[in-house]
């Protein structure tokens, strides 16, 4: 071959190598959209059962085409606190059962299509170019309200660019079959080691492990010189390379999420030096006949998948050896930095790879932030009556807390509205960015209640009885409030959203006649002036309150029904309503002041 050949051919393969990987990313990003949050849920929920946890990793990985994107999704998990290390492990093994299906997918690749239109149609060359047509056409069409007919366009497109890559890939490197140069080179892989390493190398600099592997299956299909010898130890080298991406992303994250990229070293490497050493001694003890032939796509997916079912089956029944390795790496420590590095980890930035997880852990974010909202304001109502300083403090240090995740959660939000989500990520986003804001204002009013108690306190400030009772009977109606408010928001319950508004109605009638009522006992001389001034604070703090808590509800029921016009909405809900009508009279009656008829 001449130097322009070598040029233009490795050109090719670049640009080969750029299309895979593009199309890979397009395809699981579909894949990703269309499974929406429920992979976040599905490793939290069954990872207490090994055989579960086995078949997640598997499914998981093929949807993500991915085990490295897998284990920077489990970095960011554990980071942020969310799962265990333990519950890691077994989902590590099954990932790399998953990364064999692009394996098997490439092998298409191979058929023989010489005499048979139906043959040919099995080959992705071609039937990827359909896929392509159809996927376009379904990115274009504007008719489906949702954006589920443009993911599933997108994952057609998606596996088309790949394959388009392999065939240049492909193209490229036929030359070489009748390469005497290229031919010597590749003795040089008899030597097990180095093909290890040259496996570990091209797929840590690519970070793809479904790439490189297809690289090899290209050569091997298309320049007939590469036998299962040089196969065997350059796969297994890939294992080990896979964990380049996991390692980079440990970068940063506190002990136990570094544990994970340990696991997923040790498992690889475990298993690669076991197996090739079991291979190397019985080739030179009795030799196996396969080792010189040469090996096609589909033998070297064979090799890919008998190597990872047979160290999965070897190290499961060791998965919490494979724990102990990564704690004796990696010590915990017992000044509890961990602790305070878990809090600072609220939302790893590790999980933005896959927008969907990162959604739902979001939303998981922002409900956590609603109990504690709700949490911190019972806290400063119970200090109006029973003052105390270190529950003042713990108000104010959870104020930081809300503070601290409406800045991060809504930092996160930001950073994903530039991503194509799907329809259920968006409204589960829209959701969320209007109800951290009330969230965070609530521990606002939590603090001024608490300053409200603390005047009270300081000029021992007391209320006539009556204003007493009546402060109790508007008090209970925030209690219920607030808690139907977390209550609606963790659920998504609608029917139980629908009754937050008219008690929010009640609380402002209160409200209301409690300020008048104080009037009159300021004039007959049963309260005084000052006393006035705090209350007046409580009643606005108290009617602010509420209106936060109906604005929770009410974007749990518009981003349900996708529409944002709050206003309209509750114009509709109050104004000849039966159901809000009925839930009135019920609230009117159960919070009514002592003395009201």
């Amino acid at each position: 071959m001449e130097v322009k050949d070598i040029v233009l051919a490795c050109i090719m393969v670049i640009g080969g190598l750029a299309f895979f990987l593009y199309g890979m990313n397009v395809m699981s990003s579909g894949l990703e959209k269309m499974a929406g949050g429920k992979m976040e849920q599905a490793l939290k929920k069954l990872t207490s059962n090994w055989w579960l946890s086995l078949i997640l990793g598997t499914g998981i990985t093929i949807v993500l085409q991915s085990s490295s994107s897998l284990t920077v999704m489990l970095v960011g998990l554990v980071n942020c606190g969310v799962m265990e290390v333990s519950q890691t492990v077994v989902v590590i093994i099954g990932a790399n059962i998953g990364t064999t299906f692009t394996t098997w997918l490439l092998c298409l690749m191979g058929v023989d299509t010489e005499g048979s239109l139906w043959l040919s149609l099995l080959n992705p060359e071609y039937f990827s170019l359909i896929f392509a047509l159809v996927g376009a056409v379904m990115m274009m069409s504007k008719s489906e309200p949702n954006n589920k007919k443009r993911d599933i366009g997108s994952i057609l497109v998606g596996f088309a660019v790949l394959m388009y890559g392999m065939v240049l890939m492909k193209d490229a490197v036929a030359p070489l079959k009748d390469s005497p140069d290229f031919q010597a080179l590749l003795t040089k892989f008899d030597n097990p080691v180095l093909g290890v390493l040259v496996g570990t190398v091209v797929t840590g600099v690519i970070q793809s492990s479904a790439a490189s592997i297809g690289i090899l299956q290209t050569l091997a299909e298309n320049t007939g010189t590469i036998t299962f010898s040089m196969a065997i130890p350059i796969i297994m080298g890939q294992n080990i390379g896979t964990c380049v991406t996991a390692l980079i992303s440990s970068f940063g994250v506190n002990r136990n999420a570094k544990k994970i990229a340990v696991i997923h070293i040790a498992f690889n490497v475990i298993g690669a030096v076991i197996f090739l050493t079991v291979y190397e001694i019985l080739e030179m003890a009795i030799g196996f006949a396969f080792s010189g032939w040469i090996i096609n796509s589909v033998g070297i997916a064979i090799v890919h998948t008998v190597f990872n079912v047979l160290t999965t089956i070897l190290l499961l029944p060791f998965a919490k050896w494979l724990e102990k390795i990564a704690n004796i790496v990696l010590p915990d420590k017992a000044d509890g930095q961990e602790e305070q590095h878990k809090h600072h980890a609220l939302l790893d930035k590790r999980l933005l790879t896959t927008p969907s997880v990162a959604v739902a852990e979001c939303e998981n974010a922002s409900q956590r932030m609603s109990l504690l909202a709700m949490e911190t304001v019972l806290m400063s109502i119970s200090l109006l009556t029973n003052y105390d300083e270190r529950v003042v403090k713990k108000v104010y240090k959870n104020e930081e807390k809300l503070d601290s995740y409406e800045d991060r959660i809504g930092s996160s939000l930001v950073q994903l509205s530039t991503r194509a989500l799907s329809d259920h990520d968006s409204q589960v986003s829209s959701r969320v960015l209007r109800a951290i804001g009330d969230f965070e204002r609530l521990g606002d009013h939590a603090i001024n209640l608490a300053e409200s108690a603390k005047e009270i306190f300081d000029k021992d400030l007391h209320f006539s009885d009556m204003a007493q009772q009546e402060m109790q009977v508007l008090t209970d109606a925030i209690t219920e409030i607030l808690q139907n408010m977390h209550e609606v928001y963790k659920s998504l319950d609608e029917k139980k959203a629908v009754n937050i508004e008219p008690l929010e109605q009640v609380i402002d009638y209160l409200t209301r006649d409690i300020k008048a009522n104080h009037v009159k006992r300021l004039q007959n001389g049963t309260c005084t002036i000052n006393t006035g001034f705090v209350l007046a604070d409580i009643l606005y703090n108290y009617e602010r309150i509420s209106d936060h808590c109906s604005n929770i509800a009410v974007s749990v029921i518009e981003t349900s029904h996708n529409m944002f016009e709050t206003h309209n909405y509750l114009s509709k809900v109050k104004f000849g309503n039966k159901n809000f009508n009925d839930n009135f009279e019920r609230y009117s009656e159960k919070y009514k002041l002592p003395g009201m008829a």
